[in-house]
């Protein structure tokens, strides 16, 4: 090929990537004044709940680090769809994230016939911030003081036995589906719309079972008014030491519960990467996990990556649970 071919090659190539060179300065600009006004945290639940209280703590050390307000917006209602849609559909900048969990970003793909987003396509994940299992209780007159005890009575009386759950497709719904799946029993289930409506009528005798989380379940276990039998983590909880994981007795089984942090798709990776440093380094101060141990829920971080993947995989798995116990979408 002779020089003067070679040259109209070369111009050609550096034609084809000028488009690319604003767009990559464009990120970098971003990022480097960023931010510049503050903030919003849209939570998909009421002030006050479990989410709410961990975005506030980790906001209030965020808005310190960055030297802008981060203003907590709380999006209530639509089992979380309010508030994720308002997020995808925000502007790609990184003045707009979201508390996002494993009932807005997984569940309801299978607890809903159409979402306004695409949970894989429609976000850029930041990190991960806490996950918790869930707790097996049951009201104190039912004849099981271990997860092999409620099982046998489970078998002793097929479809006798009631569960609650917080509503078709949710993690405690999936939890004790699967769980039903794996030991073979028959027992049946009663949705509802919360988690203080179920929790309430599983500690006054209405409904026998509930695998719930442990800030609505743990203070009636500690009036007596409820019995813990397990937890649906990988491992014991180092305060709980004495009581056993569902694993122990059903091998196999887990169910754990997350929280993190997301932003529309296309925010600038800079700012993404900017605002997972920050993040990661606040879930280690010693008052983030003293707060988060207070509310029964384990901080930790991860890479925008592992959190994509970690979504993407449990769409997949919350697919085939859903599709053996023939749980249908409203």
């Amino acid at each position: 090929m002779n020089t003067s071919k070679l040259k109209q090659l070369f111009i050609v190539a550096a034609c084809c990537a000028l488009p690319a060179l604003p767009a990559a300065a464009q990120n970098e600009n971003a990022a480097a004044g960023y931010p510049s006004r503050p903030i919003r945290w849209l939570v998909p639940f009421s002030p006050g709940g479990l989410g709410d209280t961990l975005v506030r703590a980790v906001g209030q050390q965020l808005s310190e680090r960055l030297k802008q307000p981060v203003i907590v917006e709380n999006r209530a209602g639509a089992s979380q769809i309010i508030a994720m849609e308002a997020t995808a559909k925000a502007a790609p900048d990184g003045y707009t994230i979201a508390l996002a969990s494993q009932g807005g970003m997984v569940l309801n793909t299978i607890a809903k016939k159409k979402l306004p987003y695409d949970p894989i396509k429609d976000f850029a994940p930041i990190t991960m911030l806490a996950t918790s299992p869930l707790y097996v209780v049951v009201h104190p007159s039912l004849q099981a003081n271990s997860i092999s005890e409620l099982i046998a009575l489970a078998k002793s009386q097929p479809g006798k036995l009631t569960y609650a759950s917080i509503g078709n497709g949710s993690a405690q719904h999936l939890a004790t589906e699967m769980f039903k799946s794996m030991t073979g029993i028959d027992i049946m289930h009663v949705p509802y719309r919360g988690s203080g409506g179920a929790i309430t009528d599983v500690a006054t005798g209405q409904v026998h079972i509930m695998f719930e989380g442990a800030a609505s379940s743990m203070p009636y276990v500690r009036q007596n008014k409820l019995r813990l039998l397990g937890t649906t983590g990988t491992a014991r909880i180092k305060d709980q030491a004495n009581v056993p994981i569902v694993a122990e007795t059903v091998p196999g089984y887990n169910m754990i519960v997350w929280f993190g942090m997301v932003a529309p798709a296309g925010t600038p990776k800079p700012i993404v990467d900017r605002l997972n440093k920050e993040v990661s380094e606040i879930l280690r101060m010693p008052a983030v996990l003293q707060m988060a141990a207070n509310l029964g829920v384990e901080t930790t971080s991860s890479t925008p990556e592992e959190l994509a993947v970690r979504i993407r995989e449990e769409v997949k798995g919350a697919h085939r649970i859903a599709m053996a116990a023939d749980i249908k979408p409203e």
